[in-house]
């Protein structure tokens, strides 16, 4: 493998100005998109040596036949063209995303001569605001029709208007007071358009001055005894306070902010936003993102903002997990974006777009919850995706192309190990078939000595094939135990380690031992996501968004959860029972033990002039635990 690519540009041809390049492939796709403070500095680090590249931008450079840049004045246009020809180009190896939800939003078509209130998932309705997006149709159709009680305003069809309008007759709507009927004259298209700005305005987070507002009116028509109108605002005020119930109030009053939450693994990220307007979570989103390239947080928190901004008007307080480098910029095409569509209208103004990461207070409990729900939605998405009939298919049927299988792995095996500072060695083996976890054919194994990994690997999978029936095709029905449990000894059609080059040599060197062939075997090298297959020198690449590798992820990190926690729960049994025995040493006091040592490791190698130091252990006491651990 050469040092780098044939078209690598001469590093004086590029500029060290601010600007955007384009990797395209042979057949001028464009692959990637990218911006840079500094060119030629940025597109150096892709023509390093290839072997130092990281492996998904190697392949990247690697599939690339050329490389084009644009020189621009500052960093802040450098953001906009790169956001515009991502747009335009859809590049492969930037972030995709994975949104197969059409979210219902509240718009008031206020670019129309009578504005009308609708429920809608279409985003183009030209010169309409929006507010949302909203999880359930229904829950925003009832909210609606409490509002029409306090804002009466048009929410019909065009042709029923203009039915309205032939005939003179208003609609059901009209009749009951839930539009002002402007259709037949009842109030001029002004007084319509100004209770619809009302409509919007308290929606936008204005709530609280219209209640103030209707209250006042409600008690000056009763102090002058117009009861029909003071009953008429008490209905408003009563349709406006239910409104506002259904919202959960979080913050306070004058907080408008977008939250976000971002979880993220090799592979994916779950993104959630919630949507707070006047202290009250008033829309919640959430998508998937598809990592082609390995992002960073930051990297990840600007292409969301992007995206999330690209059709939603930015409120004023943006709260991120973690500031981009280029914060400051976003902040500008986020202000000048909030201008553009006229957004900050009424009690929130025209101002500045601030981001930042929310440290203390109600802020951050909210972020906080904002992120949990984050994490649930990448699990739930794994579990999803992992629970599809055709996806798994596909993933076996990949599996065995990339690894050169005669047959699909309908039964693979994965191995993990795990342990404290070479101390409390444990190892796992977990089962899927036909792409599922068979939990009842887990096992676990204690290993008393070994001196790294890869003897740790040798030692377990040495251990498991010695239960190998030696005829490869003992049926399924004969791999039972008398008792019906699943017997050990059924073979898999591949073996996976957690690991690269040298777990995947120790793996191969035990079942060279064993004598067993005819069992496919690799390993998952966890920073890079390479599968490595014994005696290769180069990894096998399988694409990032592929099902394959989804699947080999998930046994990968199913055996090591396993792992763990038989580990975790070796570690407390054993120290646990060994103090547990020694008199006037209690629960409290162990604990207070490990936490002053911080590791079982630690405590063990203390003398008991330190064991003695710790709060309600005496001289006595120590001494004993000092010869119990000895022991």
């Amino acid at each position: 493998m050469s040092d780098t690519v044939a078209w690598r540009p001469k590093a004086g041809e590029i500029p060290q100005q601010p600007g955007v390049y384009r990797f395209r492939d042979a057949a001028q796709r464009v692959l990637y998109v990218g911006k840079a403070k500094n060119l030629r500095a940025r597109l150096s680090n892709y023509f390093a040596p290839l072997a130092s590249l990281h492996e998904r931008t190697r392949r990247m450079v690697l599939s690339a036949a050329s490389v084009e840049w644009t020189v621009v004045g500052t960093e802040f246009e450098a953001l906009q063209l790169e956001f515009t020809w991502i747009k335009e180009f859809d590049p492969p190896f930037n972030v995709q995303f994975r949104d197969d939800k059409s979210y219902p939003y509240l718009a008031i078509t206020l670019g129309e001569d009578v504005p009308r209130v609708l429920v809608t998932r279409n985003r183009n309705l030209r010169g309409a605001r929006y507010f949302g997006p909203y999880t359930k149709v229904w829950a925003i159709r009832e909210t609606v029709d409490i509002m029409l009680k306090a804002f009466p305003m048009r929410s019909c069809s065009e042709s029923t208007y203009k039915r309205a309008e032939q005939t003179g007759r208003p609609c059901l709507l009209g009749d009951i007071g839930k539009c002002a009927a402007p259709c037949v004259g009842r109030v001029s298209k002004a007084e319509h358009k100004s209770i619809a700005l009302d409509f919007a305005s308290f929606m936008g987070g204005n709530d609280s001055k219209y209640v103030g507002e209707v209250s006042k009116r409600m008690k000056a028509a009763a102090a002058v005894q117009d009861y029909e109108s003071a009953a008429k605002f008490r209905d408003q005020l009563g349709a406006l306070e239910t409104a506002l119930s259904k919202n959960t109030v979080v913050l306070s009053e004058d907080v408008d902010a977008d939250i976000f939450g971002i979880a993220h693994d090799e592979l994916a990220a779950a993104v959630q936003q919630f949507t707070v307007r006047g202290g009250r979570i008033r829309g919640v989103r959430s998508w998937v993102v598809d990592k082609e390239l390995d992002l960073e947080l930051d990297e990840l928190v600007e292409t969301v903002v992007h995206n999330a901004y690209d059709e939603l008007d930015p409120p004023r307080l943006v709260v991120v997990p973690e500031l981009p480098d280029d914060a400051a910029e976003l902040e500008t095409w986020l202000t000048e974006l909030r201008a553009e569509r006229g957004v900050g209208q009424g009690r929130s103004g025209p101002g500045k777009v601030v981001m930042r990461v929310a440290q203390r207070g109600e802020l951050a409990a909210l972020a906080l919850t904002v992120a949990t729900n984050a994490r649930n939605a990448l699990i739930l998405y794994k579990t999803r995706r992992s629970g599809d009939f055709v996806a798994r298919s596909q993933a076996l049927a990949d599996i065995q192309e990339a690894l050169g299988m005669e047959d699909a792995p309908l039964r693979m095996e994965c191995y993990d190990v795990s342990h404290l500072s070479g101390t409390n060695i444990v190892a796992s083996m977990v089962v899927f078939e036909d792409g599922l976890p068979r939990k009842d054919q887990y096992r676990r194994f204690s290993i008393s000595e070994s001196t790294d990994d890869t003897e740790s690997i040798y030692q377990t999978l040495s251990r498991r094939l010695s239960h190998l029936e030696d005829d490869p095709s003992l049926p399924v029905a004969e791999a039972v135990e008398p008792s019906g449990r699943p017997r050990f000894a059924y073979r898999p059609n591949l073996l996976i380690v957690d690991g690269g080059q040298p777990q995947v040599a120790a793996a191969a060197r035990a079942l060279d031992d064993a004598g067993i062939t005819g069992i496919t075997l690799c390993g998952i090298a966890k920073r890079l996501e390479e599968i490595w297959l014994p005696g290769n020198d180069y990894p096998v690449i399988l694409p990032r968004n592929s099902d394959a590798l989804f699947l080999i992820q998930r046994i990968r990190d199913e055996a090591h959860r396993f792992a763990i926690t038989y580990q975790r729960q070796r570690r407390k049994r054993d120290v646990g029972s060994v103090l547990s025995e020694i008199p006037g040493l209690g629960p409290a006091r162990v604990k207070e033990l490990l936490r002053h040592f911080g590791s079982v490791t630690q405590l063990r190698a203390a003398d008991p002039v330190a064991i003695a130091e710790v709060k309600g252990v005496g001289t006595v006491v120590a001494q004993t635990i000092f010869e119990k651990l000895r022991e």
